[in-house]
């Protein structure tokens, strides 16, 4: 762990957060959607959840911190259940990823401000 890798899985956890979270909402309002605006809706909701997976690559790629390995499969199980048509059982696998880099943000930032860098 350096101040740098650190900092940057603070900026990227917080991004991932916020996708997690608005994929996650999202799909709990497709449940009150029907036909053809469902299909669209969903959608927007996997490119959305495809988008955050590619954030946490990044995050890992950037900062080299194996914590990042944990959230990609669970984003892959989510995309894996809304192809399958139960999109609103992905929730639970957004829950943990959110969970997960939760931590990450709690360990870099505790980090930092043992160092006096936040």
């Amino acid at each position: 762990m350096t101040p740098s890798s650190e900092i940057t899985n603070m900026s990227q956890g917080e991004k991932i957060k916020a996708g997690l979270i608005w994929t996650s909402q999202g799909l709990t309002l497709l449940q009150g959607v029907a036909g053809q605006e469902r299909a669209g809706g969903l959608q927007v909701i996997r490119a959305l959840c495809t988008m955050v997976g590619h954030e946490v690559t990044l995050a890992r790629t950037v900062t080299g911190d194996s914590a990042w390995d944990e959230i990609s499969p669970l984003l892959e199980r989510a995309l894996v259940l809304m192809d399958s048509g139960v999109p609103e059982e992905a929730v639970g696998h957004l829950s943990k990823a959110l969970s997960k880099t939760t931590g990450i943000l709690q360990r870099a930032m505790t980090f930092l401000m043992d160092r006096d860098l936040l």
